[in-house]
């Protein structure tokens, strides 16, 4: 017991904790989310959070100790996002022949994302800051986090923002798609791939990888196009009006 209390103090204290825990938990929550068959709500990544979260509360840990270990896992994002351009080039000639009307839907789907969101807070009352926040609560978080800075609203909030999305997203796609009654043919499969993709940007992405490889190729793909049209539109159409 006196070895673990040690083990404990010493890793608690450095970078190591951060990173230790974040695998830690993360490869026992995947372990449990196969054991159920990639159940929508067993999430890996939900129950990480949650985990993780519960766990420097209860510790006294602070964020940035837990940060200074797990930014070398933080970091491997960019790499993560670029590796979906694979999946991609290996569906190029559907990308051509559907390249205009995926560029249309990315448009529309963002601003739907975007407009709804604002007019939701609007409605509630929300303060001025806290709305402009939820603008681009479908992007990635980082350049959510720069968008919102962007538009005066407040980055760590639209970060917030943006996983909790993501989060929805992964949990309710699957029913909602069957809802929908959108076909798992081909054509069926890209189109809940960008859809997940455009409204729940990463984790919508991941998700859709782990059911289909189709969906997730054009999930990475509407991710992409989020990114791109929400860092220019959403920053010039806030200028504008």
């Amino acid at each position: 017991m006196s070895d673990f209390v040690a083990l404990w103090v010493y890793l608690s204290a450095t970078p190591l904790f951060g990173l230790t825990a974040t695998l830690l938990v993360y490869v026992l929550a995947h372990g449990v989310y196969t054991q159920l068959q990639q159940a929508a709500w067993a999430n890996p990544v939900l129950w990480s959070v949650l985990t993780l979260a519960s766990l420097l509360w209860l510790t006294g840990v602070d964020y940035p100790t837990y940060f200074s270990g797990a930014q070398f896992i933080h970091f491997l994002l960019g790499p993560a996002v670029v590796a979906l351009a694979w999946p991609l080039w290996e569906r190029r000639a559907a990308l051509r022949q559907h390249g205009r009307a995926l560029l249309v839907a990315a448009v529309l789907g963002g601003t739907a994302a975007s407009g709804s969101a604002l007019l939701l807070g609007w409605l509630l009352g929300l303060p001025h800051d806290v709305v402009l926040s939820l603008a681009p609560k479908s992007v990635t978080a980082p350049v959510a986090m720069g968008i919102a800075d962007k538009i005066g609203g407040i980055p760590a909030l639209a970060a917030v923002f943006a996983v909790v999305t993501g989060m929805v997203g992964a949990l309710s796609g699957k029913a909602l798609f069957g809802l929908l009654k959108v076909p798992t043919h081909a054509q069926g499969w890209m189109a809940r791939g960008f859809a997940l993709g455009t409204a729940a940007h990463g984790i919508g992405a991941a998700r859709a990888l782990q059911v289909n490889a189709d969906a997730g190729a054009f999930a990475g793909l509407a991710l992409g196009l989020q990114v791109v049209l929400a860092s220019l539109l959403i920053p010039l159409l806030f200028k504008l009006f």
